[in-house]
């Protein structure tokens, strides 16, 4: 073969080997999922328009029961009910804080909460009640495979009390990923449900009994 010909030849393969390259590259970057994340703050620290109310007694004004003071949201805890996100999630990281201003007592945060509103939604209770924070509690008809027992509703929690003193803010975290949800409490890992039904849904602040506060709602999500 001549000098010339075997030149050609060399040049031709740099050609297609370097297209080869590009055409791979431009396919990774087309499929590669590395889109950033988008945060949504549920609470604006002012107001409450991202949010809808339901209670017990339909004859009380929710405005005397869901109150916004100094960028904190004050529940009263009478009559029962919640506040719920206008909006329907999935698949998101939720964390948001919470305190008892004066006495540890009831309260949960209704996560895949279903509609019509009633006073228990199809959902899962990621539950506040002192000394319980973490427990699951599926909730007219909901469930996970942790459930084993289709006679309770309670999943309890994975460790010890996580739980500040009234007066202090506490941290949650939740995740819902697919039908999972695993929940931290002041970085405690305290539950996980597979399997979940439904696996998403709107997210609920409850009124049940007594007062409770939150701040800092802010929700997580891939583009």
């Amino acid at each position: 073969m001549k000098k010339k010909s075997i030149l050609t030849l060399a040049v031709i393969t740099m050609i297609i080997a370097a297209a080869v390259s590009c055409k791979s590259n431009t396919r990774k970057s087309e499929t590669s999922d590395d889109s950033e994340p988008v945060t949504v703050n549920l609470f604006n620290g002012n107001n409450l328009e991202n949010w809808d109310f339901f209670l017990r007694d339909q004859s009380v004004d929710p405005s005397g029961v869901f109150l916004v003071k100094d960028g904190v949201i004050h529940i009263t805890g009478q009559p029962f009910g919640y506040m719920r996100t206008k909006e329907s999630y999935s698949d998101y990281v939720l964390s948001l804080e919470w305190r008892w201003p004066v006495e540890a007592t009831n309260s949960g945060v209704f996560i895949n909460a279903q509609t019509p509103d009633t006073i228990w939604p199809k959902c899962v209770e990621v539950q506040l009640k002192a000394g319980n924070a973490g427990d699951f509690v599926t909730m007219n008809g909901a469930d996970m495979a942790e459930r084993t027992d289709k006679s309770v509703r309670v999943i309890k929690k994975m460790a010890e009390t996580s739980e500040k003193e009234p007066g202090e803010w506490n941290k949650m975290e939740v995740t819902c990923t697919g039908n999972t949800i695993t929940v931290y409490i002041n970085s405690i890992l305290q539950n996980k449900g597979t399997e979940v039904d439904p696996a998403g849904g709107h997210i609920c602040m409850q009124s049940e009994g007594k007062a409770i506060e939150f701040r800092n709602i802010i929700l997580t999500q891939k583009k």
